[in-house]
């Protein structure tokens, strides 16, 4: 009796549990951004900060374009989904700003949208020699000495540097710090810098140490959500510069507790590549990227969730059986005696 009782109540929970399960699988109920309800887009710079300069045009404006397209394609694409923009105009917002805007909001998702700019190529050639007088020994034994050396011409060139590469907040690299602080160049010179950050300088080992425990929980994700935007990339014929760690302290990236990515568009100190990041075609073609590897980033989500929904279950039968196995075993017991 006993057991059979407990058997039932049992049974019946997990019936329940098992019912509500797979009735919101068969019935459709399941929303399909229910994992992704608020994204927020931060074009990069603005206002007085311009960022990199190409040969006609700024690294803030190329940013909000393409912000602006991304806010447009993905309010078709993505309608259950909540769009926020850190910037709508030629403004700037402080970088402590746009990540407590991002927070306050409860994003899931914070896209940072830039444009990467690389130094000019130098180059040099010897055009000729000149005579160098000078003077080796001392007192009686110094000697005049002539000697040619040649002379060089130096000039620069464009850097041929072309592609798309994204970022999420990561491990320390040394070779990112030139990026790392030209980044973060406005930030150092806001107005109340302290109050607003604190007594910290975002590109020291210790600072980023703290972060990286901060934001260790979204790491997967930001990668995963990189990897998809740089497949799309790589899908239109961009030069795939594939998924970086930015450790050196970029704001946006460490402060916001949500998985973040930053992309790095195209090099506008690249002719061509600036001539397509002004181009309507070619900023809707990057808005475009970005909106399929944000569907493809919500569509894993949602599969990693269902994943961990049938293993729940799962270990609930298991649970279940193993009980009445006890019961089972204790009912056998007492009958023994």
């Amino acid at each position: 009796m006993i057991r059979r009782t407990l058997a039932f109540f049992v049974i019946a929970a997990f019936s329940i549990s098992l019912f509500s399960f797979s009735s919101t699988e068969n019935t459709g109920i399941k929303k399909k951004q229910r994992v992704v309800k608020t994204i927020v887009i931060d074009a990069g710079h603005g206002g007085s900060d311009g960022g990199a300069k190409g040969s006609y045009s700024y690294e803030k404006d190329i940013c909000l374009d393409v912000s602006l397209k991304v806010q447009e394609i993905m309010a078709k694409e993505l309608p259950d989904v909540k769009l926020l923009m850190t910037r709508t105009t030629d403004s700037y917002p402080a970088l402590h700003t746009r990540a407590n805007f991002a927070n306050n909001n409860k994003g899931d998702l914070f896209l940072c949208i830039h444009v990467n700019a690389a130094p000019p190529k130098r180059h040099s050639e010897i055009i000729g020699y000149k005579t160098v007088t000078s003077y080796a020994g001392k007192g009686k034994k110094r000697k005049k000495v002539t000697r040619k050396v040649p002379k060089y011409r130096t000039w620069t060139t464009p850097s041929p540097a072309k592609g798309t590469e994204t970022y999420i907040w990561g491990a320390h690299k040394n070779e990112d710090k030139e990026v790392a602080m030209r980044e973060n160049a406005p930030m150092l010179t806001e107005d109340n810098f302290e109050s607003n950050y604190g007594p910290i300088d975002p590109n020291s080992p210790e600072f980023i140490a703290l972060s990286l425990l901060k934001t260790k929980q979204y790491f997967k994700r930001s990668a995963t959500l990189a990897g998809f935007v740089q497949d799309e990339f790589a899908k239109i014929g961009r030069i795939d510069r594939d998924v970086r760690q930015r450790g050196v302290g970029i704001w946006v990236l460490q402060a916001t507790a949500m998985p973040s990515i930053l992309v790095e568009t195209g090099y506008i100190t690249n002719r061509e590549e600036e001539d397509y990041l002004n181009s309507k075609a070619g900023q809707k073609e990057l808005a475009e990227c970005i909106t399929r590897a944000v569907k493809n980033y919500i569509a894993w989500l949602e599969k990693q969730q269902n994943y961990q929904d049938t293993d729940n279950n799962a270990a609930t039968a298991a649970n279940t059986k193993a009980m009445l196995e006890a019961v089972d075993k204790k009912e056998k017991q007492r009958k023994a005696f």
